[in-house]
């Protein structure tokens, strides 16, 4: 029992790994440069594990339905992917991914564009891949096996502490929600942006919606000294009135 726990973990770490390749490989084509993707620093996507092996324990009665296991697996990976990106959100404050701009989206959190290639993946995962990975995960020695599971759920524990440290001092910020415009605020907000370690700017940079954060506080900046400006002048002229009268 404790082994196939053990190979359903390492499962999970396969696909994950195999998630994050598949993004930072897209994004690489895309933009022209590389980006690590995910909430996490290292390089795995756990909501493509999760996916993976939500489709394993539960689809392989399908294995000889490739119609049936696709739809489940778009099923499956879209129910996922949805409550993950609602979840985030009602965390943080902030959308982690958005295709309001794509057809046939729901809330902009899932749509058809991505729903296609979670059907073709879970078929392949549960007809191609698995059949070849999870022997050889049971092949392994017993010790050899433990060893690997302990020090995967060591660093994805490390990882996990250190990226919810990051995204929550990003968060604290405030500034996924309009600012007032006042030059304390825009001091404050500018202090806190230099001081951002490597994590939190990567993180930044992994997410394309999260970008808009430091749109925001150059607007923010830019408001501040225009408020202050108009400040300025409104008592210069006060002044300048007062002295003609």
């Amino acid at each position: 029992m404790l082994q196939q726990i053990e190979v359903y973990f390492l499962l999970f770490i396969t696909y994950s790994i195999l998630g994050w390749i598949i993004e930072v490989t897209l994004k690489y084509f895309e933009l022209k440069k590389y980006i690590n993707r995910g909430f996490l620093i290292g390089p795995y996507l756990p909501i493509y594990g999760f996916g993976t092996l939500l489709i394993t324990l539960f689809l392989q009665k399908y294995h000889n339905d490739t119609i049936a296991l696709f739809i489940f697996s778009i099923m499956i990976c879209s129910i996922l992917e949805y409550m993950t990106s609602f979840i985030m959100e009602k965390l943080f404050n902030a959308r982690w991914w958005d295709y309001s701009t794509k057809r046939f989206n729901i809330n902009g959190r899932i749509c058809l564009e991505t729903m296609i290639p979670f059907g073709i993946a879970g078929t392949l995962a549960v007809k191609v891949i698995n059949p070849i990975i999870i022997p050889f995960y049971n092949n392994l020695n017993t010790n050899l096996l433990l060893l690997i599971c302990v020090v995967f759920t060591i660093i994805l524990t490390i990882d996990f502490v250190l990226s919810t440290k990051i995204i929550i001092s990003i968060k604290s910020l405030n500034i996924f929600k309009s600012k007032d415009n006042t030059e304390q605020i825009s001091k404050i907000v500018m202090k806190k942006i230099r001081n951002l370690d490597w994590g939190q700017k990567r993180l930044l940079s992994a997410f394309p919606d999260m970008k808009k954060i430091s749109n925001k506080i150059i607007a923010t900046k830019d408001k501040a000294a225009r408020a202050i400006y108009e400040k300025k002048k409104k008592i210069h002229d006060k002044i300048k009135r007062r002295k003609n009268g």
